[in-house]
């Protein structure tokens, strides 16, 4: 997969990726030529007492080696500049797909593990594209061009090359053979580690409000301890790697110095020889390092490659529509359920069974029902956060599975159960789905909405910044501004998952005779709890185990429908009701 990802990835940085190859040749060569010259200024000059030799051979070094660093630093600067651009695009892939799951997707890998593949997995990736395009060239020619320019100095020393290079390949493969497995549960880890960080941080409020700070620092501790011991048996064999690394190098010193010091002494060998074979096996081992580290690297990143693969491999349950079939400028909002039916992978049962209804312009449409009956799922399809199974959802006859996404938006609006703010402030929360509303749109959005004079008083105003998920605004304000969110876009179905939860019973008066004025051209459609806020609707759906067992008036179901007079006598009496 880590091939495959490279393939997909670097094909837009081919030309970036050549001139690395060209100018790491460029410094290799030259890297491999400089213990040459210094072997002949050390037989030829200094032996011969050449000075003049010695003053051309040394420019000539100097000169070697100021184009090895120039190369040497170019091919780094293409390479990370590569390595980085690569990193962005997969980065901008995972997060792409990722966009375009449906909840569906989203539930079976988990928010924690999909943070992981798209942030730590990819910078594996991203470390580890570096490491190769820094040595894809060096190691080998340098392996190969270093055993090569050492049998021309020295051909019956090779064999201390082979032992040197065999000894060190066997260290390798069994540090590589031994850290796949520890790597693979390392990732694993990290995703428990990020889904319970991110689960307590989310649910603080409730941890402390049950006292189960204790708790849940076990349960960190416990994770966080799991993925050090992990880390640690990783660093251990890194630990080893270097010492046992660094024994294999100074042993190959030493019999390089022994055996060249007997060949010098029979006068088979001169001094500038051996030193220039002592220096291209260093070069050789130090390039079989390289490779090394690089293959302690490569592990990880295979295992973090294949995490990332099976996100960009996911094919998103819901289709994505290029064309629309009805555009937001046409759409009147006519809502139509016919014999919808839908359930959750794994579910038993269905959550939503042969639902049939319709929802006209300037009606007011409201669903209650017991926990657990289907109403939050009922209203997410309209949207298409999830696709019925069974039936049809459309909107002025058309399937919404047919509708562009963009087009999608601006016809339907929901205002969900939780109330959920991003990072900015109140003005780009507000816009967040009308980009060019201007600020008096703001403020009369604000104004249906009753969140006028908490935003006025604000010291900021529009500009008063707003925390991730709105933590720094109270529940009724955070859900005053998602509904003004909503009537910023001017949608022509309104979906309000019980969004006035949080407000006291004047405000939410206040609320609803102003969206009356605000949405008499529009269909609205209301999830609620309480009786007494549906009252007036044109027409309440009363939802059972997933299926309409009542419609019609308040006065009509109060009057013949015992699940709905059920519903009333639990929040009223009767004659409070009527």
């Amino acid at each position: 997969m880590l091939l495959k990802l490279w393939a997909r990835f670097t094909r837009p940085y081919m030309v970036l990726v050549a001139g690395v190859v060209v100018f790491q040749l460029i410094s290799t060569i030259a890297t491999l030529y400089l213990p040459s010259l210094n072997a002949k200024i050390i037989d030829q000059g200094v032996s011969r007492g050449d000075t003049d030799y010695i003053w051309r051979t040394g420019g000539l070094m100097l000169a070697v080696a100021f184009g090895q660093v120039i190369s040497a630093v170019i091919a780094v600067y293409l390479g990370s500049k590569t390595a980085m651009a690569l990193g962005r695009d997969i980065r901008r892939s995972v997060f792409r797909k990722v966009s375009s799951f449906s909840a569906k997707e989203v539930n079976e890998f988990g928010a924690a593990t999909l943070i992981t593949r798209g942030t730590n997995d990819v910078q594996q990736v991203q470390m580890v594209t570096l490491m190769g395009l820094n040595f894809m060239v060096t190691t080998p020619i340098m392996c190969i061009g270093g055993i090569i320019m050492a049998l021309r100095e020295d051909a019956s020393l090779s064999w201390l090359v082979w032992v040197s290079v065999a000894a060190l390949l066997v260290v390798v493969g069994g540090l590589v053979w031994r850290l796949m497995p520890l790597f693979r549960a390392m990732q694993g880890k990290l995703d428990t580690v990020n889904g319970v960080l991110r689960e307590q941080i989310t649910g603080m409020r409730v941890v402390r409000a049950f006292t189960r700070e204790p708790f849940e620092t076990d349960r960190f501790t416990a994770a966080n301890q799991d993925i050090t011991t992990v880390s640690l048996k990783i660093g251990n064999l890194f630990v080893l790697m270097f010492p046992v690394i660094m024994v294999l190098l100074h042993l190959a010193t030493a019999a390089v110095l022994w055996f060249g010091g007997h060949r010098i002494d029979e006068g088979s060998m001169q001094v500038g020889s051996l030193t220039a074979f002592l220096q291209y096996l260093l070069q050789i081992l130090t390039a079989v390092m390289m490779g090394t580290f690089m293959a302690m690297m490569i592990p990880r990143a295979s295992i973090a490659a294949d995490r990332i693969g099976q996100v960009l491999a996911v094919e998103p349950s819901m289709r994505r529509t290029e064309s629309s079939a009805l555009s937001a400028e046409r759409a009147t909002g006519v809502v139509d359920f016919q014999n919808v039916t839908f359930a959750y992978p794994g579910a038993e049962a269905p959550v939503l069974s042969d639902l049939t209804f319709t929802a006209r312009p300037g009606q007011t449409t409201a669903i209650i029902g017991s926990t657990g009956s289907g109403k939050t799922t009922l209203l997410s399809l309209l949207p298409r956060l999830h696709d019925a199974d069974a039936g049809r959802v459309l909107i002025d006859g058309v399937p919404v599975q047919e509708i562009g996404r963009e087009d999608l938006k601006r016809i339907v609006s929901l205002v969900p159960q939780k109330p959920y703010l991003f990072s900015g402030t109140v003005a780009s929360n507000l816009r967040f789905g009308q980009q060019d509303a201007t600020d008096a749109e703001l403020w009369e959005a604000l104004e249906t909405a009753q969140g006028a004079d908490f935003v006025r008083a604000k010291a900021k105003g529009l500009d008063e910044p707003i925390s991730q998920g709105g933590t720094n605004v109270s529940g009724g304000q955070r859900q005053r501004l998602c509904i003004a969110r909503t009537l910023v876009m001017k949608p022509r179905v309104y979906l309000f998952d019980d969004s006035f939860s949080a407000l006291d019973v004047t405000t939410d008066a206040n609320l609803r005779r102003a969206l009356a004025a605000t949405t008499q051209d529009a269909t609205v459609i209301i999830v609620a709890q309480r009786v007494s806020s549906i009252r007036d609707a044109d027409q309440i759906l009363v939802l059972d185990k997933g299926q309409i067992v009542g419609r019609g008036t308040h006065a009509e179901l109060l009057a013949d429908n015992p699940t709905y007079q059920e519903i009333v006598e639990s929040q009223m009496s009767a004659e409070e009701a009527a």
